[in-house]
């Protein structure tokens, strides 16, 4: 019988140039963490709580990362052996069935292409470092395996989120990390400020999750289709749509709870309560750059939406600044970094928001090696402080800027490496974040004319005038970001030790397991730039990422901002104020930290606006947290148990009760043991993808 004509089209598509490489397995990227999580989860379960660390889990923790690493490095050297060839994603798992409901059809599908690459090397590259460092950090915490369980699981989530290739896919690994960073902020749950900061990092997220459950209930009625590629083929040729734009402005809900932006970044801050390599983790490689990731994904819808994208640079500009300025007047050296995050975060946005893809992503790429080392820096400063302190006694706060000073001489590479950071985040060249930042204020600026954006309005008020306002808070942000990190340099270092001469007897330099990965960051925080250097300084290969991540955004990068080239002149320019700004705000920060400084016990109370963070979490607690708590409390708790008992018959009342004890057995707030639950059904589910 002769081959139907369909049956000869089919064989005469070439295969995917990844098909027959490594990449064919690389769902067993998210297999090795979840097996990590299991294992390690596994000896949680086994051992007391008192029990020494597990040499096991110290194998499998970091292991488990090196050997995903290891694996993603082979298929980025794959994807640049197919070189051009390798024009459309690579995609297993499309005929494995995962939803079947009405007419909707959705499969396990993963995909591999530049962007997903990209952020799988920072995401298990940076990730190896932290949990090589959390071996020292965390050695003699008696929770050592169920950290390790955790942390492993949180990769494994962050890895769904990227790979996945729909829109619920990706959400599956969004509500993964949310779950994964309720578990490791309240990490030391016995205290009940660590557990009220995991609880409300979970919740504040849930406003966000909402809108993306409402973009994905639109772009399904839309379009039929859930997966990217057909979304995107049905809502992204439909510029000036209220369809596309509302999807936008969902999407961007999304991820201001994910990525902390306003209205929604007060978790961000609160989350400092967990271990310290955990603040690096959620900071630098995964949660919080979610939101970033969606935007670069959905670039084509974005495009699409130029009203929709301006407010995603306006949002973004608006958070950085907020952030910068409150940053200025912290004295807890994590919260200095975490409001710092919150900052840089607004700035990624603004890069995506203004169809600069490639620059967006270029600062979510440096700022995972520049605020990693700032977070492992000021973990090796908190873990030396707290040793020092308890060697003589004392219960003094070990993360309060005031009680530090001096520092440089007792933990010179920690100093050394901390510095390299200050000046990458500062935005100092030719360290990793002039590059990456320049390039965002330089978009801003050539997209400012003669674009979709600058002819869109936002609000009414014209484009072009809301990109130069833009511009304006970006340079303002760089000025604040080079004075605050400057202040917090000099404060925690240089100067008198303020710790007292019984404890700086016993400060010293962290172990080699800790300090091994900070000078790791420190050297991809002077490198990171590299990646994609501008034509302006031709120090080596011109635009790397630009032409890696052409296939991915490129087009939708022209259709929103044209070609975006400014002239050369113009460059210079930016450049030149971009640097002087840097050095400005520096020369400020060391000014205002000039002179002593009293210890945190003997300063009076810092209750300046800045100190207090503007009293958003105040007014939030009055406004909303108090009117619900008192509705649910008064109205529907005591109203519904007094129907059920007053109305319903003993049949229907025990019916009730017998409901209720079996929910509170099955839901008994154990949430460990859920995770458990669900790393074992993860690994169950990806190890049938990977068979297949």
């Amino acid at each position: 019988m002769a081959p139907s004509f369909s049956a000869l089209l089919q064989a005469a598509v070439p295969p995917h140039p990844l098909a027959d490489g490594p990449a064919r397995w690389f769902p067993v990227l998210i297999l090795l963490p979840l097996l990590g999580a299991v294992v390690n989860g596994a000896v949680a379960l086994a051992r007391r709580p008192s029990s020494a660390r597990h040499p096991l889990v110290t194998l499998v923790g970091p292991g488990v990362l090196a050997a995903a690493f290891a694996y993603a490095v082979q298929l980025f050297a794959a994807m640049r052996a197919a070189g051009d060839r390798l024009t459309a994603p690579f995609i297993v798992g499309a005929d494995v069935p995962w939803i079947r409901a009405g007419g909707l059809s959705l499969s396990l599908a993963l995909q591999l292409d530049q962007l997903s690459v990209l952020m799988v090397l920072v995401i298990t590259g940076v990730g190896t470092l932290i949990h090589v460092y959390s071996v020292g950090y965390m050695r003699d915490d008696p929770g050592y395996a169920r950290y390790f369980a955790y942390l492993n699981l949180f990769v494994a989530c962050m890895l769904v989120l990227v790979l996945g290739a729909s829109y619920p896919l990706l959400f599956v690994g969004w509500e993964g990390v949310g779950l994964a960073s309720y578990l490791l902020i309240g990490f030391w749950f016995t205290d009940l400020a660590n557990a009220r900061a995991g609880q409300k990092a979970f919740i504040v997220n849930r406003i966000g999750d909402a809108g993306f459950l409402a973009a994905m209930a639109v772009m399904w009625a839309a379009t039929g289709a859930l997966d990217f590629a057909g979304v995107q083929e049905g809502l992204g040729s439909r510029a000036g749509d209220g369809v596309v734009s509302a999807v936008a402005l969902l999407l961007l809900l999304a991820c201001a709870g994910k990525s902390a932006q306003l209205p929604l970044y007060v978790w961000l801050p609160d989350a400092m309560a967990g271990p310290t390599p955990v603040s690096a983790l959620i900071h630098a490689a995964t949660m919080v750059t979610a939101g970033v990731y969606l935007v670069a994904r959905s670039a084509a819808l974005f495009a699409a939406a130029p009203a929709a994208s301006l407010a995603v640079a306006a949002v973004g500009a608006l958070t950085a600044l907020f952030a910068a300025t409150v940053a200025l007047r912290q004295w807890d050296i994590k919260r200095v970094l975490a409001y710092s995050t919150v900052s840089q975060l607004g700035y990624m946005f603004i890069g995506v928001g203004v169809g600069a893809y490639t620059a967006g992503v270029f600062h979510l790429v440096t700022h995972a090696f520049f605020k990693a080392l700032l977070f492992l820096g000021a973990g090796s400063v908190i873990h030396a402080m707290h040793h020092a302190y308890h060697a003589a006694h004392r219960e003094d706060d070990p993360q309060d800027l005031r009680n530090m000073g001096g520092l440089v001489r007792h933990l010179p590479v920690t100093a050394a490496m901390m510095l390299v950071a200050t000046l990458a985040i500062a935005g100092v060249p030719p360290l990793a974040g002039f590059f990456s930042k320049d390039e965002i204020l330089a978009a801003v600026v050539a997209r400012s004319h003669g674009t979709p954006l600058a002819d869109a309005s936002l609000l009414g008020i014209p484009g072009s005038t809301v990109l130069l306002a833009i511009y304006a808070v970006g340079i303002l942000t760089a000025f604040l970001t080079a004075a605050y990190m400057t202040r917090m340099l000099v404060y925690a270092f240089f100067g008198a030790n303020r710790s007292g001469e019984d404890a700086s007897a016993a400060l010293h330099e962290v172990a080699p397991v800790m300090t091994a990965p900070v000078v790791a960051l420190g050297a991809l925080s002077i490198a990171g730039g590299w990646l994609n250097l501008p034509a302006l300084l031709p120090l080596g290969p011109v635009g790397l990422l630009d032409g890696w991540l052409g296939p991915v955004t490129g087009a939708a990068s022209r259709k929103l901002g044209g070609d975006g080239h400014l002239a050369h002149n113009t460059e210079v320019i930016l450049v030149g104020v971009a640097v002087t700004v840097a050095v400005l705000g520096m020369v400020m920060g060391a000014w205002r930290a000039r002179g002593p400084l009293l210890p945190k016990a003997l300063a009076p109370e810092d209750r300046s606006l800045l100190a207090r963070a503007y009293d958003v979490d105040a007014w939030l607690d009055r406004l909303v947290v108090g009117p619900v708590r008192r509705l649910a409390e008064r109205g529907l708790a005591a109203g519904v148990e007094r129907a059920l008992d007053e109305g319903a018959s003993a049949a229907g009342r025990a019916l009730v009760r017998g409901a209720r004890g079996i929910g509170a057995r099955l839901q008994d707030g154990d949430v460990g043991r859920y995770s458990w639950w669900l790393a074992g059904g993860a690994v169950a589910l990806v190890a049938l993808l990977v068979a297949r």
